[in-house]
């Protein structure tokens, strides 16, 4: 199996850096009307996968230190109150070590809608310093705080935000994060159908995104995989590469 270094990183990660200067507009493909859910638990959508006991490893750079991070695919779920209903969520918790430190874990809640779209109900995060708990910065919930556990200060949001369409297309536009200014996110589907091998393999009928927010400069790329994923994201000369995964990647259903 290549790396991404048998075929030259560079050529490959600045392909998709590019993707960022590509002029579109947005399409239709993007739900504008409130989501429903019937079975939010059983999350297909193809470029956001969830398999409860599943993970996936990065492995990269930021700001010139080592970055590593494991993704963990919880079976405990946790339910939110929203237009009336109650609308339960799965739980996908992000470990960062930096130079082999604990820096972050974070805790995000996802639920898919009838039309396949998967929705981001809010995100907990637990910044650390000498493995110690020193701040929460970008934690936000739909509803707000309503656990104990959750962290006070905690920016509370009057709905869900589309994490991922269920069909995207080239020029779709949605803000995964969007309670300015405690978090924002804006991410521009730039390209489809690409090819790109990083550690854990080479996958084919990958997406790339575009994220942007008005809280910070440079934007992001990002590479997703249909059955895994994320595979990689670059911003400047940061980035981070999948080396293994339990998610496996599936034929894109033409």
């Amino acid at each position: 199996m290549k790396s991404v270094g048998s075929i030259g990183a560079a050529a490959v990660l600045s392909s998709w850096v590019a993707l960022a200067f590509v002029p579109l507009s947005a399409r239709a493909s993007v739900p504008a009307d409130p989501p429903s859910f019937t079975n939010p638990l059983a999350i297909t959508n193809l470029y956001q996968p969830f398999e409860p006991g599943g993970f996936k490893r990065y492995v990269g750079t930021t700001e010139g230190r080592r970055l590593d991070v494991t993704e963990v695919y919880l079976s405990e779920t946790r339910t939110f109150r929203w237009n009336g209903g109650d609308v339960p969520t799965r739980i996908l918790m992000e470990i960062s070590v930096e130079a082999g430190h604990l820096s972050e874990i974070t805790r995000d809640f996802f639920a898919q809608a009838v039309d396949g779209t998967v929705y981001n109900f809010g995100e907990i995060v637990d910044a650390y310093e000498d493995d110690v708990i020193v701040g929460h910065e970008g934690s936000w919930l739909v509803g707000g705080v309503t656990l104990p556990s959750d962290p006070p200060g905690t920016a509370a949001a009057s709905n869900p935000t589309v994490f991922m369409p269920a069909n995207p297309e080239l020029g779709d536009e949605f803000k995964q994060e969007d309670l300015y200014p405690d978090v924002d996110e804006t991410d521009t589907v730039r390209a489809v159908r690409r090819t790109i091998v990083v550690p854990a393999g080479s996958f084919e009928d990958v997406l790339g995104l575009v994220e942007t927010s008005r809280l910070e400069s440079g934007r992001q790329t990002v590479a997703l995989a249909p059955g895994v994923g994320v595979v990689l994201t670059v911003k400047g000369e940061d980035r981070l590469a999948l080396v293994s995964s339990t998610l496996r990647a599936r034929e894109r259903r033409r």
